[in-house]
């Protein structure tokens, strides 16, 4: 029987290990890749093209909400299942506006992961508990595709250098990551800026960590 090939993001290398452990104790399933960041998550994605993600949210760089995006772009028919320490509304509606299918908090059990992987695989969504228990009356794709909706205006581009004017990286420094010009920069940010009606960096930050863009813990430095 073939297994199921399972690609694992996240950029804290015991707990990716210990996912990979605990998966590989069911036959059913094979890791076939691992990625600590957004964007070694996309390439690895595109490269191997495994049948599920299991995708971390806070990772330097590209968060995991954009990874999901990218991926799914590039290979409409993968399912991404999101993994999080927040079960937080805004994460759990950003996620499914991304195209995950499941979200799972970093508390839950072996078997509750495993069954996750084996329900998104089935053509099924798969939220944890806690989560379920909040939307048990909601259409989770409706929710999904209105959150999807309401952040549309912002582009693919633009929540990248949110990102990184977030976690505290000057334009040159962004530039340099996304290999753009430090004056295409400038415009993403002056678009920003004026789409959020946001006029500071304190405060795209707030921003940023409200949408779970970044974690409140990530090192910022103002600029």
């Amino acid at each position: 029987m073939k297994r199921i090939t399972v690609l694992l993001v996240e950029d804290h290398t015991i707990v990716r290990e210990g996912l990979r452990r605990m998966l590989e104790l069911d036959a059913e399933l094979r890791v076939v890749g691992e990625a600590q960041d957004g964007r070694q998550a996309v390439a690895l994605a595109m490269k191997l093209r495994p049948d599920v993600v299991l995708m971390d949210i806070a990772m330097p760089l590209l968060n995991g909400f954009e990874a999901t995006r990218q991926v799914l772009k590039a290979v409409p028919g993968m399912r991404v299942v999101i993994l999080s320490a927040h079960s937080d509304d805004a994460y759990v509606k950003n996620a499914t506006a991304a195209g995950a299918v499941g979200f799972l908090v970093k508390q839950s059990s072996y078997h509750e992961v495993g069954e996750a992987i084996h329900a998104v695989h089935q053509g099924r969504t798969f939220f944890s508990l806690p989560v379920s228990r909040r939307f048990v009356r909601a259409d989770l794709r409706s929710s999904g595709a209105a959150a999807k909706a309401e952040g549309r205006h912002l582009t693919s581009r633009e929540m990248e250098v949110l990102q990184l004017i977030a976690e505290g990286k000057a334009n040159k420094e962004t530039a340099v990551e996304l290999k753009i010009s430090v004056k295409t920069v400038e415009k993403h940010r002056g678009h920003l800026m004026e789409k959020l009606d946001i006029h500071d960096i304190a405060g795209l930050t707030r921003y940023a960590i409200g949408a779970g863009i970044i974690e409140s813990s990530v090192q910022v430095t103002i600029i």
